[in-house]
C-alpha cells in the first residue's frame, strides 16, 4: 500500500495557552485515574479481567468508547461531507451498516455469549481449544493479534495527524507521544483502568462533539435551517440504497448482511470486545451491555453524519485554504481553524479521548490473548502463576511498540474508517466461520477446521489483493469480506471433515 505520512492540513495552527492547558489537564487526569483505579492489582486475573466485578453500565460505555475511536470522530463526518471526494457518499447511507450491527449483536447474545460463561474463560479463543485443540486456538488468537495491531496502528496514525497539525512536530514523534501516553495508564492499571477511563473518555468525546456541533451551527447564516436546505436540495438525507452492486459498500444488503456478519465477528469472537463480557458479574449483565451498545453506536453514527452535512454547508461559505484531498481532513480542519479558544482545547481533548479509549482497550486485550492463548500453554502453567502479572505487563509494552510502528508507517489509501473496518471484516469472518464449525457441527475435527481457516483466509486475501499478478484485486466492497470469509471457512471445513479422519 502507498504511504501517506505527508497527509496533514495545510498552514499549521498553533495552540493557545488556554487550549494547551486544557489538553495537559485532560491527559494528566486520564493518567491519574488509570493509575489510581489500578492500584492494588494482585495478579494476572485481576489485571486482565478486573476481578470479574465491573458493573454493566460501565462495560456498556466501555464497549461504545472502544468502538468510537478517532476514526469515528474524524472520518465519519467526512463520509457525509461528500464534496466530490473519492470514497465519500455525501449522504446518510453509511447508517445501513450500524443497522446490521444491531442484528449482529442480538445473534451474539443468543448464540455465542453463553459459551463464555461456561466455566472460567479468559479469552474468546479459549473455547476453541475445548472443541478443536490448542492449534486452532493459537492460530485464531494470532489472527486477532495481527488484525488488532494493524487496525489500531491506523487509529493511532489518524490521532497523530491532529497532534501534527497543532504542534511543530514530525508525524513519527506525534505517534510515539500518543502511544506512550496511552501505554502509561494501561500498563499500570490493567482492565480496571481501561474500563473506568473509557467511561470518562465517553463523556469527554461526546461533550466535545456536541460543543463542536453548536459552534458549527452558530457559524452558519441560517443555522440548522441551512443544513435542512442542503439536505433537501441535494438529496443528502438518502438513507437506503437497494442496489445489488457488489462493489458498492453503501447498499442496504452490504450494510444489513455484511454489517451483521462483521458485528457478530467483532463482538462475538474478537477478544477486544469479548474481554468486556468476561469482566462482567454475570451473563445477564454482559447481555444488557452488549445489546444496548448497538443502539448508542447507531445514534452516534447518525450524529456524526449530520455533523458532516453541517460541514458541507460551512465550507460552502468558508472556502478551505487548500482543497481537501481526503475526507478525514474535513472535520479536523474545522476543529483546528474555526473553533474558538477554550473550545478548541475541549474538542481536541475529545479527539484524544476517542483515540485513547480504543488504544488502551486494544493493548489490554492483545496482552490477554498473547499470554492466555499462546505463552501460558507453551509454558505449561495457568493464570495463577506468580509470573502472570509480569508477563501481562510486558505483553502490553510489546503491543504498544508494535502499534506505534504501524502508526509511523501510515497505511494510506481511502478514508481511514473504511481501511480499519475493511481490515476487521477481512479476518473476523474467518474466526466466525471456525466458531460456526465448532458449535453447529460435530464431525469437524482440528485438521478440517485448519483447512477451513486457510481456505477462508486465502479467498479473502485473493479478493483484496489479488494473487501474484494472476488474479487482479476484486472490486467486491469490504462489507462482503466477512460473509465470504465465514462462508468459505465453514464450507471448506465441512467438506474437509469428510476426507480427514477426526481425532
Amino acid at each position: 500500500m502507498r504511504r501517506s505520512i505527508a497527509l496533514r492540513p495545510v498552514l499549521p495552527v498553533h495552540l493557545g495557552a488556554i487550549d494547551f492547558a486544557i489538553l495537559l489537564l485532560y491527559m494528566a487526569v486520564m493518567v491519574w485515574v488509570g493509575v489510581r483505579v489500578g492500584r492494588g492489582t494482585t495478579g494476572a486475573k485481576d489485571y486482565l479481567l478486573g476481578a470479574r466485578d465491573l458493573p454493566w453500565w460501565a462495560l456498556l460505555l466501555s464497549i461504545v468508547a472502544t468502538e468510537t475511536s478517532t476514526v469515528t470522530f474524524l472520518s465519519t463526518p467526512g463520509i457525509a461531507f461528500g464534496g466530490g471526494l473519492a470514497g465519500t457518499t455525501g449522504d446518510l447511507r453509511f447508517l445501513q451498516l450500524p443497522l446490521g450491527y444491531l442484528i449482529g449483536r442480538l445473534v451474539v447474545v443468543r448464540w455465542l455469549l453463553p459459551l463464555y460463561f461456561r466455566g472460567e474463560v479468559f479469552t474468546a479463543y479459549q473455547v476453541l481449544s475445548e472443541r478443536f485443540g490448542g492449534g486452532v486456538r493459537k492460530i485464531a488468537s494470532g489472527i486477532f493479534l495481527v488484525t488488532r495491531t494493524l487496525a489500531d496502528g491506523l487509529r493511532l496514525y489518524l490521532t497523530a495527524l491532529v497532534v501534527q497539525a497543532l504542534l511543530p512536530i514530525d508525524l513519527p514523534w506525534a505517534v510515539i507521544g500518543m502511544g506512550i501516553l496511552t501505554l502509561i495508564y494501561t500498563y499500570f492499571g490493567g482492565m480496571r483502568a481501561v474500563v473506568w477511563t473509557d467511561v470518562l473518555q465517553f463523556a469527554v468525546y461526546m461533550a466535545g462533539a456536541v460543543v463542536a456541533f453548536f459552534v458549527l451551527l452558530a457559524a452558519l447564516p441560517g443555522g440548522a435551517g441551512d443544513i435542512a436546505t442542503l439536505a433537501e436540495q441535494e438529496s443528502r438525507l438518502r438513507l437506503f440504497d437497494f442496489s445489488t452492486a457488489l462493489d458498492n459498500e453503501y447498499t442496504f444488503w452490504a450494510g444489513l448482511l455484511g454489517g451483521a456478519v462483521l458485528s457478530i465477528g467483532s463482538h462475538g469472537v474478537d477478544q477486544l470486545i469479548v474481554q468486556r463480557y468476561l469482566a462482567a458479574r454475570n451473563q445477564a449483565q454482559a447481555a444488557a451491555a452488549l445489546s444496548l451498545s448497538g443502539v448508542i453506536v447507531l445514534a452516534q453514527f447518525a450524529f456524526f453524519l449530520v455533523l458532516g452535512l453541517g460541514l458541507a454547508v460551512f465550507y460552502q461559505h468558508h472556502t478551505p485554504a487548500a482543497p481537501f484531498t481526503k475526507s478525514d481532513q474535513v472535520f479536523l480542519d474545522f476543529i483546528v481553524r474555526h473553533t474558538p479558544t477554550g473550545v478548541l482545547g475541549l474538542v481536541l481533548g475529545a479527539v484524544f479521548s476517542a483515540a485513547m479509549s480504543t488504544l488502551s482497550s486494544s493493548l489490554n486485550s492483545s496482552a490477554s490473548a498473547l499470554i492466555n492463548d499462546i505463552v501460558q500453554p507453551l509454558r505449561g502453567c495457568g493464570m495463577d502463576d506468580p509470573s502472570g502479572l509480569r508477563l501481562a505487563r510486558l505483553a502490553t509494552l510489546l503491543f504498544g511498540a508494535l502499534q506505534i510502528v504501524v502508526g509511523i508507517t501510515g497505511l494510506g489509501g481511502g478514508p481511514v474508517v473504511s481501511q480499519v473496518l475493511g481490515i476487521a471484516s477481512l479476518t473476523t469472518g474467518i474466526l466466525l466461520g471456525v466458531y460456526a464449525l465448532g458449535t453447529l457441527t460435530t464431525s469437524v475435527g482440528q485438521g478440517a477446521a485448519l483447512i477451513g481457516m486457510a481456505a477462508g483466509l486465502g479467498v479473502d486475501l485473493g479478493l483484496k489483493f489479488g494473487v501474484g499478478g494472476w488474479l487482479a484485486p476484486s472490486t467486491l466492497a469490504w462489507p462482503w469480506y466477512g460473509l465470504v470469509g465465514s462462508t468459505t471457512t465453514f464450507v471448506a471445513g465441512l467438506l474437509a471433515s469428510h476426507i480427514l479422519p477426526r481425532r
